[in-house]
């Protein structure tokens, strides 16, 4: 069942509809509610490699749906240090907990300024509301 509509605050989020939750010299990356909602149900995610480099902007693996396969873009820069592989195996849990369990991947930041471009969780609804 999909998870109801929500913009977390302690969260940062791209434009591209990415979200990151950042701890330390870490950050957990994932899709936004309103991004899995476009898509539909998830049926396959193709991640990036552990350790490999991601950069702000760029995309770092696909997910595919009943509609369609997007890029996912990095709303940071990083290394990749672990990969959900709950995901891999289930990756309508995206659809389910885009916040929670669906997260993608955790990376450790190249660059933690980048953050400073990147949405509070009401600029995030704002823009999602004129799309």
């Amino acid at each position: 069942m999909a998870a109801a509509e929500s913009y977390p605050d302690g969260l940062q989020y791209h434009s591209e509809h990415d979200w990151a939750r950042i701890e330390g010299d870490e950050a957990t990356l994932g899709i936004t509610w309103f991004a899995q909602d476009a898509l539909g149900e998830l049926v396959h995610y193709e991640p990036p490699e552990d350790g490999a480099e991601i950069s702000k902007g760029s995309s770092y693996g696909e997910v595919e749906s009943v509609k369609a396969v997007s890029d996912v873009i990095a709303p940071l820069s990083g290394v990749i240090v672990e990969v959900n592989q709950k995901i891999v195996a289930e990756p309508e849990t995206v659809n389910e907990d885009p916040y929670g369990d669906g997260w993608l991947v955790r990376i450790r930041l190249s660059d933690a300024s980048e953050a400073d471009d990147l949405m509070d969780a009401a600029a995030y609804k704002s823009f999602v509301d004129e799309q």
